[in-house]
């Protein structure tokens, strides 16, 4: 069967922004305040990070239950593994997932500075130089037959796009607005030249939408 390359989950605010400016160690998406803008998932029952029984069930819950379902590698751009630039000068430093990671296969973190893999938990982090297409190669290799997630941020999914390689996304649109920062479209409407797309409000405020190949 074949493997596809998915989009899942990924929120933006509602002027089109993944993430706002200022990215730092203590503020993974700059300006952005993610409680606002990832609070449709964190509410579900199916939320990972949930500690107290309850949460929402319905269309949200659907979508974070779904996160994981056959994926077996994930791709991200150097921005969402971390806020360093340049050569890695510390490689202490694994990210911010802490000891356990919530991805559960292995990752393939685009950097043009080599950086030897790691292990925390059942997550291998290796580190590629690549273009789109030599990346997915690997990542495809390494999911044994299951799909590949893109995991973000903004930057790298539009180079997957403008690629031609995405088969999927999942898009949440959350009523938030950052005004600036790292853009995945000016409008949704950009990708309709090579995408179908179903778009479904949900009863706490985000919108899904969802694109998949003409």
């Amino acid at each position: 069967m074949e493997q596809l390359l998915r989009v899942q989950n990924f929120t933006i605010s509602q002027d089109g922004f993944g993430a706002g400016e200022g990215q730092s160690l203590e503020r993974p998406f700059g300006h952005a305040d993610p409680g606002s803008m990832f609070s449709w998932a964190g509410a579900t029952a199916s939320w990972p990070g949930r500690t107290d029984p309850g949460g929402s069930r319905g269309l949200d819950d659907h979508f974070t239950r779904d996160y994981a379902r056959n994926i077996g590698a994930e791709i991200m751009g150097r921005n969402k593994f971390g806020p360093q630039r340049g050569p890695w000068t510390d490689h202490e430093w694994q990210g911010w997932w802490g000891d356990e990671p919530p991805f559960h296969t292995p990752v393939f973190v685009m950097t043009h500075h080599h950086r030897p893999s790691f292990t925390l938990s059942d997550t291998t982090f290796h580190f590629v130089d690549g273009t789109p297409a030599d990346v997915l190669k690997q990542a495809r290799e390494a999911a044994e037959g299951k799909d590949v997630r893109l995991g973000g941020g903004a930057t790298t999914i539009r180079e997957f796009l403008d690629a031609d390689l995405v088969d999927t996304l999942h898009v949440v649109v959350s009523p938030v607005t950052l005004s600036s920062g790292t853009r995945l479209w000016e409008s949704p409407d950009e990708l309709l030249d090579r995408y179908h797309r179903d778009v479904v409000p949900s009863p706490s405020g985000v919108t899904h939408h969802l694109f998949w190949r003409r």
